[in-house]
């Protein structure tokens, strides 16, 4: 944060452990230093730190770093690379084909959040569970996930 506030003064940050400041930069940094706080606190290696920069609301640069397996990801101008080798998601032709994650069923609101998400869950080839930011650079890398549905962020 301190880096970023040096070197680029006119920028805004979004953070969501220290608030935020000049959201209404034309560039804004979005950081989360610990996405998936109980894996890390339980030492289940799938948390990993998040980093952002939108121009003008749109997103430019996206960064998952896991490092504990010492794996980042890195998505900039319609390429993302793992480790500095490019990747892409697999994506498949029908849903019931479809590998999808969540962080728990739990997080879905009682009622209709529930309800769809249950009847999504219950149309794929296999629903997992528990991986955090982790299962989003799955679905980036290609390694046999194709949705990621999450709520309560």
């Amino acid at each position: 944060r301190d880096l970023i506030s040096k070197k680029y003064p006119s920028h805004g940050i979004f953070g969501e452990e220290l608030g935020q400041t000049g959201l209404d930069a034309e560039y804004v940094w979005v950081l989360d230093p610990i996405d998936g706080t109980k894996s890390f606190i339980t030492g289940k290696p799938l948390f990993g730190t998040l980093i952002a920069l939108l121009r003008n609301g749109r997103p430019v640069l996206g960064v998952i770093d896991q490092c504990v397996l010492k794996e980042r990801w890195v998505g900039a101008n319609g390429c993302t690379k793992l480790n500095g080798q490019p990747v892409k998601s697999r994506g498949v032709d029908r849903l019931a084909d479809a590998m999808l994650y969540a962080t728990t069923p739990h997080m879905f609101a009682a009622g209709m959040e529930e309800r769809r998400f249950a009847d999504l869950r219950d149309r794929v080839k296999r629903p997992m569970y528990g991986c955090d930011c982790y299962a989003y650079a799955l679905l980036a890398s290609g390694f046999n996930v194709d949705l990621v549905v999450e709520a309560d962020l």
